[in-house]
């Protein structure tokens, strides 16, 4: 159980945390040591899971549709290891298709194509998941399109021409913490489901579990951002403008309001509270901005961008069909043994 949370915790770090907070430390690494940015994140971090433990639901209701697993077995400590390894190629994956689903193999047929259907169905977990992050990709995607096709799009051209000076600096480093913290506490709320599925879906934790998780947690933190984000950042940098912080603070302000959006089911359109992948909300956001940016920069869209936003899209469903994979494999494995 241990191992699985402390492998969960540093491959979601290391693969989510810095999709969420990528501008953040794009924006800020060349002027702000790497531990005043930690700092802030993790005080953020901390208090967001002081609230779940007092509440007795750290997952934040990300966890009702699954079962308490008081017994863990060899196969759910496939899913972060997997992670750990293609999270070092800098391919952002979805870490809820790749852990959640394996704790759900007993409402999966044996049959191989039951199975494959039920990938397709809504009202099945992997399904409602797949569902769900569809519907945010296409959701970020077109908010992003629309919102950088109109007025953002100047704004992106002002941040372009015109540098900051000491006053406004001061500003938008205040808007940007405050537009980073909103994100990161609805990031938090969407994916801890990840790491405490591995602590009995963070039930009934004692003091003293609660606080070794939460030490995990932000040493797992430690190392990602001393390291820059690792090749995951890689992502956000080669983006436009990404490291001008006020270019920033709108693109994690447009991020956090749609994971907020889908924290609940507001347009009964996305199975409630339901995990989802944020990786794919994140990849949609970039990509409808991106395009809108260069066709208002060019009035096309290069094919250096167009072959970036299509190995952002390939490698998400990558990390999608080595989920399905395992769990197929996994759940004939699992079924064989028994």
């Amino acid at each position: 159980m241990w191992l699985g949370f402390a492998l969960a915790a540093y491959s979601v770090v290391g693969n989510d945390v810095i999709q969420t907070l990528g501008t953040f430390l794009t924006s800020n690494e060349k002027d702000v040591k790497w531990y005043y940015l930690f700092a802030f994140a993790a005080t953020i971090l901390t208090i967001v899971l002081i609230m779940g433990f007092l509440n007795n639901d750290i997952t934040y209701g990300r966890l009702d549709k699954f079962e308490e697993m008081p017994l863990y077995r060899w196969y759910h400590i496939i899913p972060p290891i997997v992670l750990l390894l293609i999270t070092r190629y800098g391919i952002p994956v979805s870490t809820t298709f790749m852990i959640l689903t394996l704790f759900s193999l007993s409402d999966i047929p044996n049959d191989l194509s039951v199975m494959v259907a039920n990938i397709f169905d809504a009202k099945t977990k992997l399904g409602g998941m797949i569902q769900k992050s569809v519907m945010g990709y296409v959701v970020a995607f077109f908010v992003a399109l629309i919102g950088y096709f109109t007025f953002l799009n100047f704004t992106e051209q002002y941040f372009l021409r015109k540098k900051m000076n000491g006053s406004q600096e001061i500003f938008w480093k205040i808007a940007q913490a405050a537009s980073t913290g909103f994100l990161w506490s609805q990031w938090l709320v969407q994916d801890l489901a990840n790491i405490y599925v591995y602590m009995n879906n963070g039930k009934n934790l004692t003091a003293l579990q609660f606080f070794l998780t939460l030490v995990i947690l932000n040493g797992m933190m430690l190392i990602i951002f001393y390291q820059r984000g690792g090749k995951v950042q890689d992502v956000v940098r080669k983006k436009r403008n990404t490291a001008d912080i006020r270019a920033a603070t709108f693109i994690d302000l447009i991020y956090g309001v749609i994971l907020y959006v889908f924290k609940d089911d507001y347009f009964g359109l996305w199975g409630g509270k339901i995990p989802m992948s944020t990786t794919w909300v994140f990849v949609g956001l970039l990509a409808g901005r991106e395009i809108a940016l260069q066709v208002m920069s060019h009035r096309t869209l290069p094919k250096k961008t167009t072959k970036m936003l299509y190995l952002d899209l390939g490698k998400i469903f990558f990390g999608l069909v080595i989920s399905v994979i395992l769990v197929i494999g996994i759940k004939f494995l699992s079924t064989s043994a028994s």
